[in-house]
């Protein structure tokens, strides 16, 4: 079993959730004048949504609490607020998915108290129904087993991650520090139960090489954690 359960979301997964989405916000007669993406996970479901929905009008506002892939921030926190003319519209906003909720509320309440709206409402691809504090007033699946999902606008960054979490347990349970290409595919598979193909495992060996988290020695074609 996979320390981390983990599902590799597709592109193909993501147009059908998003249209489906869109026509529960359809079915449901709500008609949003202005669409507003949670940043950065809701751009390209709340970019779909408009296009499903026919909504020209798409802001969007960071908020986030996910510091790393699949580690929770304390909470939640709003960056870059600002503010927005959306006197008498209605407004949807958008996110991926909705764990704990609480960047989603966070996006809805200050968008309902400060944009001047008509009236908002919130939408998600996914409803993590077990730990989350929120219920978004739409979503297309409800999740009821706890899993990450590694969408495709993530895959890179849950990816180095990923590996740099899977290196930092062995080194805390084994003393282990080195590992060759071949090892961190085979461990990447066991700990998530994923493959992300060999493109993005030599990706995010780069970012981990450039952020200083291993070395790489060329000589030996072996990838070395710091400690």
């Amino acid at each position: 079993m996979p320390r981390v359960k983990t599902h590799l979301v597709t592109w193909d997964e993501v147009v059908d959730w998003s249209r489906n989405l869109a026509r529960l916000v359809r079915e449901s007669g709500f008609r949003p004048d202005l669409v507003v993406a949670v940043s950065r996970g809701g751009f390209v479901p709340a970019r779909l949504v408009c296009d499903f929905l026919g909504v020209e009008n798409l802001a969007s506002i960071q908020s986030q609490h996910w510091t790393e892939a699949a580690k929770a921030g304390e909470r939640a926190i709003l960056k870059y607020p600002y503010r927005l003319d959306a006197s008498g519209l209605n407004v949807l906003v958008v996110d991926d998915i909705v764990d704990t909720g609480e960047t989603l509320r966070l996006a809805r309440d200050y968008v309902r108290d400060n944009w001047g709206p008509r009236e908002v409402k919130t939408a998600a691809l996914q409803w993590i129904s077990p730990v989350a504090k929120y219920r978004p007033d739409y979503y297309y699946l409800e999740v009821k087993e706890w899993v990450w999902f590694q969408y495709p606008w993530t895959r890179l960054e849950d990816t180095y991650q990923f590996i740099k979490r899977m290196m930092s347990e062995a080194y805390r349970e084994t003393g282990r520090r080195e590992w060759g290409f071949s090892e961190v595919v085979e461990g990447f598979r066991e700990w998530y139960g994923i493959d992300v193909g060999e493109a993005y495992y030599r990706e995010a060996l780069r970012v981990l090489v450039e952020k200083g988290v291993v070395d790489y020695d060329a000589a030996r074609d072996r990838y070395v954690l710091r400690v």
